[in-house]
């Protein structure tokens, strides 16, 4: 006579395993639910996060400083350095449209001569030349300085848009320069030496540098305004340091000659340069760009404002950010070390005793 083993229920089964079964079955659904739940999280972070970015974007638009003359500049000649991108491109376009001779002072000629056929089209104005500079090249400056002198009756107003900016890479000059400091300031500042005696026949006139809230980062070292050996990133703030300690120390110069000079921070740009960054990191930074930088349009408004609006004729030697001015930090004012930079910067440029003094 066969007996079932105790262990078997009177169903033929363990009931441990129908235990295990059951556990398993709740633990398969818990991870279901566990899963849908993670899911609706995620959902919610992605959410939260597009809204905070959306939030932004309105704050940056409520808050970014616009300019709001509508003064035409018909008759007026400005020179813009840098200007076939950025910030710079967007205000040649604006100065275009209020109907300036604009002169585009680029290193690449052939992207500024679409750029003048695409302005005289959008505006109708053809008063618009393309002239080659590199301000990292002292020769370059001083012949395109030559042209503009020999060629130009008039000029109201030289904004000093061009920078560079190299990350990793320690690069020279043709004149043993670091290229950040030449190209950024130095060039600026053999520039403004040539030009000074045509903007002071024109005045009133206007010098418009544009610098950068980023010189808070840096500290200017006169023993060394050269620094080649420097982290070239650094130096990109070190530049904007400079810009702003030479334009306080110009405008004390230009005191009583109807040539104004000011500097701004433009703001944070989107430039696209989460375009060159590779995927997966692109899409990060450029959630991060397009919530906090500005357009360069909108980064374009205090250059445009410093150039063309009313309510800034007579002020000089200033600090704007957003068309507003802004205080600067107490060590970057200190004019011992303006008048010192000065005059080693004139040595740096080599300026001959031919040239315009300021």
């Amino acid at each position: 006579m066969n007996r079932m083993s105790p262990a078997i229920s009177s169903r033929g089964r363990d009931p441990s395993v129908d235990v295990i079964f059951t556990v398993c079955r709740c633990f398969h659904t818990c991870r279901i639910f566990n899963g849908i739940f993670l899911r609706i999280q995620v959902g919610a972070i992605i959410s939260g996060v597009l809204f905070l970015l959306l939030l932004l974007e309105i704050y940056i638009y409520l808050t970014t400083g616009v300019c709001k003359s509508t003064k035409k500049m018909n008759g007026k000649t400005v020179i813009i350095t840098g200007c076939t991108s950025g910030i710079g491109l967007e205000t040649a376009r604006d100065l275009v449209k209020r109907g300036a001779r604009v002169i585009m002072a680029c290193r690449n000629t052939d992207a500024a001569t679409k750029l003048k056929d695409d302005f005289a089209r959008e505006t109708g104005n053809n008063d618009i030349v393309v002239r080659k500079l590199d301000l990292s090249s002292l020769k370059s400056v001083r012949e395109f300085a030559e042209v503009i002198n020999r060629e130009e009756r008039r000029l109201d107003v030289l904004i000093h848009n061009a920078g560079t900016a190299e990350v990793f890479r320690k690069k020279l000059t043709e004149d043993g320069l670091e290229a950040t400091m030449a190209t950024n300031q130095y060039g600026p500042f053999l520039l403004t030496h040539l030009l000074i005696d045509l903007l002071k026949r024109t005045a009133p006139s206007r010098i418009v540098v544009v610098a950068s809230c980023l010189y808070k980062m840096a500290s200017l070292n006169l023993e060394n305004l050269n620094p080649t050996g420097s982290f070239p990133a650094y130096l990109y703030y070190v530049s904007k340091y400079a810009n702003i300690v030479w334009t306080l120390e110009l405008a004390k110069r230009l005191e009583g000659t109807g040539v104004t000079v000011n500097c701004l921070h433009p703001g944070l740009i989107d430039s696209g340069i989460w375009k060159n960054v590779p995927v997966p990191l692109s899409w990060g930074l450029r959630l991060i760009v397009k919530g906090f930088f500005k357009s360069p349009a909108q980064g374009a408004q205090t250059s445009i404002h410093l150039a063309v609006s009313d309510e800034v004729n007579g002020i000089t030697g200033k600090y704007f950010s957003d068309c507003q001015e802004t205080p600067l930090t107490v060590g970057v004012q200190d004019p011992a070390k303006g008048k010192k930079f000065w005059e080693l910067s004139e040595n740096i440029v080599k300026l001959q005793s031919s040239d315009p003094k300021i």
